[in-house]
């Protein structure tokens, strides 16, 4: 690859930066991985108008599918990201039972250049190995800073409505057949065949005839659930109709050139609450509930054997165990995992080791990803799959696809899940289930 050049330009705010690509460059190909301005969410990435792609559909022996982590094992150098969806382990573990998503297993894409921002600082470079590219959009940018009648103002539907009646959404897997597989699965776990299980159902809608942009619609997410893993991919080429809207509080997998690795599961969740007392029950709450505990360290447990696959011996460690960490909608309990790769596997190594999350199936994972599929009315496609980052030094970073909506052509659907042990109330995931839907419905009424 061609020497890497950086050059700070003037500061503007993501969402100007944003409609200025979408306005030049077109959405399709658009990327932006956001974050929140927290220490997790403090940088983030604009980019458009990819230089090469790749897409992946269908599971193993289906005429013409191709086996999505092959293809991230033949990435070139540069600056990739993109999507993996939940039933690309049907390439790790083809005896197990998966169902093909209308969605691309893999989209992933090079740019070049790409604008990275410290959201923190208010500070923004220009990021890319093409000179001639670089110098492109360097002028671009020098053009738009001493223009200001060209700096986005939020429309009349960002501002108030879609078009989307909120009363359209339909369920995929109703309420009743919900609390059903709860009680399933608590039977299963009482009979020793598993301990725990992430449940999960979905609903849709149409969107309007004139439809907002997507860009619009991420837009309004991320100001009413802002995240430190958030992102926006619209696909282009085979997939052009398809793109991935993340308001996302999960690292999944983060690997530094050095070769350290974090993940960071998620398991436990309360609603925020306006009143500051109750707030404060509703967190403590959560860090005293045992089985939410319970549910988080089952998990640390699973991660640090999928870690120890691929890591060095003695270098896995829970740096933190059971950390409240509290969002605009809700109050989460985190752990942090972390290890050092062995010098002999590869970043796909680790996804493969790793895929999929052990917070979004369950323990054992193999076991409770074959019940989820009987239970579960579709396929997941990249829900509980990962927004991915491949940076130019070679780093990865990716979250868990929580908290996000998904676009097939006309149609957009929304996924929550439940972690599901021997103590769970079915009425109670079923309002935790509620918790975690509301917010983004909420942002496109």
């Amino acid at each position: 690859m061609k020497p890497l050049q950086r050059k700070q330009v003037t500061w503007h705010s993501p969402a100007d930066i944003a409609r200025w690509l979408v306005q030049k460059y077109g959405e399709a190909g658009f990327a932006w991985l956001d974050g929140d301005g927290s220490t997790l969410g403090r940088w983030g990435v604009l980019a458009a108008d990819p230089l090469e792609q790749y897409v992946c559909r269908g599971l193993p022996g289906a005429a013409g599918a191709a086996n999505p982590f092959s293809v991230l094992d033949r990435l070139g150098p540069g600056y990739w990201c993109g999507w993996l969806s939940y039933e690309a382990a049907a390439w790790l573990e083809p005896k197990n039972p998966w169902r093909t998503d209308s969605m691309a297993t893999l989209w992933i894409a090079r740019y070049d250049p790409v604008l990275r921002l410290d959201i923190k600082e208010r500070k923004l470079w220009i990021e890319g190995s093409d000179r001639q590219r670089f110098q492109v959009m360097d002028d671009w940018l020098t053009r738009l800073s001493q223009s200001h009648s060209d700096r986005y103002q939020p429309g009349t539907k960002s501002a108030k409505l879609f078009g989307i009646d909120p009363m359209s959404w339909q369920w995929d897997n109703d309420t009743a057949n919900f609390i059903n597989g709860v009680s399933r699965l608590r039977q299963l776990i009482s009979a020793g065949d598993l301990f725990q299980a992430n449940l999960t159902a979905c609903c849709h809608t149409e969107l309007p005839e004139t439809p907002p942009s997507m860009l619009d619609i991420f837009l309004r997410l991320r100001r009413c659930c802002p995240a430190p893993f958030a992102g926006l991919i619209v696909a282009s080429g085979e997939a052009a109709d398809e793109s991935v809207l993340s308001a996302s509080p999960e690292r999944f997998l983060h690997l530094d050139p050095d070769g350290h690795v974090e993940t960071r599961p998620i398991k436990g969740t309360r609603p925020r609450h306006i009143n500051p007392e109750r707030d404060a029950d509703l967190a403590a709450d959560l860090i005293c509930s045992l089985k939410d505990r319970s549910e988080n360290i089952m998990i640390v447990d699973l991660l640090r054997n999928d870690l120890g696959r691929v890591c060095r011996p003695g270098s896995i460690q829970v740096s933190q165990l059971l950390g409240l960490e509290s969002y605009p909608q809700v109050h989460h309990l985190t752990s942090v995992v972390e290890g050092r790769l062995a010098s002999s596997y590869s970043w796909v190594d680790l996804l493969r080791a790793c895929w999929p999350g052990g917070s979004i199936t369950g323990a054992p994972k193999l076991r409770a990803c074959r019940r989820l599929q009987e239970l579960e009315s579709m396929p997941r496609g990249p829900y509980c799959g990962s927004l991915l980052l491949r940076d130019w030094d070679g780093s990865l970073d990716s979250n868990i696809l929580i908290r996000s909506l998904f676009r097939k052509g006309s149609s957009l659907r929304v996924h929550a899940g439940c972690g599901i042990i021997a103590d769970s109330e079915p009425n109670v995931e079923l309002q935790e289930l509620c918790w975690k839907l509301e917010p983004l419905l909420q942002a496109l009424a």
